[in-house]
């Protein structure tokens, strides 16, 4: 891996900053260059959120990336804000729980992730950035499951029922990542 970009955009409050964060960590303790940058819209809850994180084996040149090589939306306006933007050959994850719609671009790998719906039949719908995280990691490898897995631990296992359910979905949404693109076309429908 040279270098991965991956943007993450949604609403104020879905936890688009805790699973960007959380690749972040995951990434440092890999031992990787990483950069996270936050963006917030005037609202911190409903109001758009978005972050930056970059991963590299070498220096990271700029924290600003205007054409990332993947985004993972949780909403239709970051859909249709931030689809375009994806380098020509990247990935797309959708939350196809929220977003009715497909991207109409045949040169980016769709991946569409009911992640609201994994989280609600774990138990919890503060579970469904986790959803998406790990299907991005599943379908990536840009780091580890079982580091993913103890960072979360880390950062969010003080509440023992919800980091329970966090597991569950986690384990979820990886593996239905990694089944995406082994049998991956241009659009894959978890």
């Amino acid at each position: 891996m040279d270098q991965y970009e991956v943007l993450w955009a949604g609403f104020g409050g879905q936890g688009v900053m805790v699973a960007g964060q959380l690749l972040a960590y995951t990434g440092i303790k890999e031992g990787k260059n990483v950069v996270w940058l936050p963006s917030y819209g005037p609202e911190m809850r409903g109001g758009t959120a978005y972050c930056t994180v970059v991963i590299s084996e070498q220096r990271i040149g700029s924290p600003i990336i205007s054409n990332p090589r993947a985004a993972v939306v949780f909403n239709r306006p970051s859909f249709d804000k931030f689809s375009p933007r994806i380098k020509a050959g990247g990935l797309l994850l959708v939350n196809s729980s929220l977003i009715d719609v497909t991207t109409d671009r045949d040169d980016v790998t769709e991946i569409l992730v009911p992640a609201n719906r994994m989280a609600l039949d774990a138990g919890s719908p503060k579970a469904t950035n986790i959803a998406m995280l790990s299907a991005f990691v599943g379908a990536t490898e840009v780091v580890k499951y079982e580091n993913l897995l103890a960072t979360l631990e880390e950062k969010l296992g003080k509440k023992k029922e919800l980091l329970e359910i966090n597991r569950a979905v986690m384990l979820a949404g990886y593996e239905l990542g990694q089944k995406a693109m082994k049998g991956a076309g241009k659009k894959v429908k978890a």
